[in-house]
């Protein structure tokens, strides 16, 4: 597992530790935020990109 990858699973881990379950996405969204720039690490929320699911074709998922 790469040095990134376990910065952002112990992000990731740490909010939820400290939230705990059942709050909203955005919740723990922005807190996920907030902890990877406290590591130092640049975040991009939210980023639409174009996606194809079956027959299903979205320009900004």
């Amino acid at each position: 597992m790469s040095d990134l990858t376990e910065q952002i699973l112990g992000a990731a881990i740490d909010v939820h530790t400290e939230l705990g379950p059942r709050l909203l996405v955005s919740t723990y969204e922005h807190c996920l935020a907030h902890e990877l720039s406290l590591r130092g690490l640049k975040e991009i929320r939210q980023k639409k990109q174009p996606i194809t699911y079956k027959d299903l074709k979205l320009e900004e998922a």
